[in-house]
């Protein structure tokens, strides 16, 4: 039976259900019908009577928690704390409320400053979305070691490591050379734990032993813990007789990573990104000047900054289902927070750790960072003589030596 079939059928059955007086009388003909089209009987009952309206009833929007006010003091403090994701935001929220209101940073009711510590991970993420859209959120080295000096210093991989034990280091060079690899130009020197997440940075211009020796030493006075081991990748500028001959004389052990392996020295690396090339960019640094800011960052603003105010998630487990890896992280905490709590550290700097943290103010750090990268981004414009800058706009580095020996083109005589 066709559907212009069934529709005459039911037209008919139509006024004999309607003069049906008994409710018994009505079911004999829904059967009757169902029986013979097979449709269903509730169906049919809604094409018949012609009061019941066929429309879906509309669901109960759910009173929205997380309102416009919420969400402004969200993004206030998504800023102040440099654009975390919602997991390293959401614990950060529960300790920094309170702090920021008190200093003023942050003017919310004490109901939306409730909701900001009981947000979760992903409410943060969703409700960040629409201000991510708005904002719009590897080279190949080949380092030559040397043979006699490779052989004293042992391998380690990146499995070997104790994870808990404060002090042991692993450090790189970060290169400011811009699109050119020729002449002199700053190079970071980055050292991070890999029990606390701690991180310190020192500016040298070029990669020479003496001021590598000297980076060296400047960041292992600003430690607040003993450095135990260093474990850099191949580079000569680090992997030297002068840097080893240290380290033996203070008892520091020396490791190194195999050769053209980075994920050996995958602590560091990761605090390259977040630490160096997403505050200064991939533009060229080669003057004093630079060089002076740089370090003032690294000496000051910066590492209070990302030490006290930047949690660091840590891998816990890794578990493969099928094609997919399931990753499971640890609370989000701040290197402060993992160096106090690992009880390596003495009284006297557990104490002065402290008092630094109750007398800082990560909204005041902040916007002095950012007036001294644009102070350094001026210096940058004017040694340049340009208008346009664009720091995280990644460069090829290529010699600025093939320009000077490629030959004078050759044209004919007009």
């Amino acid at each position: 039976m066709d559907m212009r079939s069934r529709g005459q059928y039911l037209k008919v059955l139509k006024e004999r259900y309607l003069k049906a007086k008994k409710k018994k009388e009505k079911g004999k003909i829904l059967d009757e019908y169902c029986k013979n089209t097979g449709q269903n009987r509730k169906y049919v009952i809604r094409m018949i009577q012609p009061r019941v309206n066929l429309e879906p009833k509309p669901r109960r929007k759910r009173k929205a928690i997380y309102d416009g006010e919420v969400i402004a003091a969200l993004i206030k403090a998504w800023e102040i704390f440099d654009f975390p994701c919602g997991q390293r935001l959401a614990p950060l929220l529960k300790q920094e409320v309170d702090r920021l209101r008190k200093l003023g940073e942050l003017s919310c009711p004490d109901e939306v400053a409730l909701k900001l510590k009981k947000i979760s991970p992903a409410s943060v993420d969703i409700k960040l979305r629409r201000e991510k859209e708005i904002l719009h959120l590897k080279r190949n080295r080949h380092p030559r070691t040397q043979p006699l000096l490779s052989k004293k210093i042992p391998v380690k991989l990146i499995d070997e490591w104790d994870k808990e034990e404060v002090g042991n280091c692993q450090l790189d060079f970060v290169a400011h050379l811009g699109s050119s690899t020729f002449g002199d130009f700053i190079n970071s020197l980055s050292l991070t734990d890999i029990a606390s997440s701690w991180w310190e940075g020192e500016a040298q211009m070029g990669r020479s032993q003496r001021f590598t020796f000297q980076s060296l030493k400047n960041v292992k006075k600003r430690l607040p813990f003993l450095l135990k081991e260093i474990h850099p990748d191949n580079d000569s500028g680090i992997v030297n007789n002068l840097i080893y001959s240290y380290c033996k004389a203070e008892g520091i052990q020396f490791s190194r990573s195999r050769p053209n392996k980075k994920n050996d020295n995958a602590y560091v690396e990761q605090k390259n990104w977040t630490h160096v090339r997403k505050i200064f960019g991939y533009l060229r640094y080669d003057t004093e000047k630079e060089l002076e800011i740089i370090n003032d960052l690294y000496h000051n603003e910066l590492r209070l900054y990302k030490n006290f105010f930047q949690p660091a998630m840590k891998l816990e487990e890794k578990i493969r289902i099928g094609s997919k890896i399931k990753r499971k992280y640890d609370t989000p905490k701040t290197p402060y927070q993992r160096l106090v709590e690992s009880n390596q550290i003495d009284e006297q700097t557990r104490r002065r750790l402290t008092n630094l943290y109750c007398s800082l103010n990560p909204a005041e750090l902040k916007r002095r960072i950012d007036v001294k990268l644009k102070r350094l981004q001026q210096v940058y414009q004017h040694k340049n003589q340009t208008q346009k800058v664009e720091p995280l706009k990644k460069l090829t580095p290529r010699s600025v030596t093939n320009y000077i020996i490629q030959p004078e083109s050759i044209r004919l005589p007009t």
